[in-house]
């Protein structure tokens, strides 16, 4: 299964948190996400031209006027979509790397084996 894209990883790692809170704004998203404030701005426009958002001006508790930036239903579907391939290619990641993990202590205890015999 080929590596899902990075954008992919951004935009589900967004659609996820504004999920959960539609109210953030691009700098705490930013601040979530440990990226700068252009890529978040950058992927909130594209999820928003691709339909999988929808901003709504709401007046946040300092009543200044903020924005929630709400999943479409097209934009629950892509974060279906996205969930399901990443956990799909995660958990081949995990079982390769459970293989790697066995290989390495099986080559460490036959070097074990090798440097007691004479």
């Amino acid at each position: 299964m080929p590596e899902p894209h990075l954008h992919e990883e951004s935009h589900l790692k967004v659609l996820r948190l504004l999920e959960s809170n539609p109210g953030l704004s691009q700098r705490d998203l930013a601040d979530e996400l440990g990226v700068s404030l252009g890529k978040t701005n950058y992927c909130i426009k594209a999820l928003l031209n691709k339909g999988l958002l929808k901003m709504q001006n709401f007046r946040n508790s300092q009543n200044k006027l903020a924005y929630a930036y709400l999943l479409t239903p097209a934009g629950i579907a892509a974060k279906a979509e996205l969930t399901a391939r990443f956990l799909k290619y995660k958990v081949i990641e995990y079982e390769n790397l459970h293989k790697e993990i066995e290989t390495l202590r099986r080559e460490l205890a036959q070097t074990a084996v090798d440097n007691r015999c004479p």
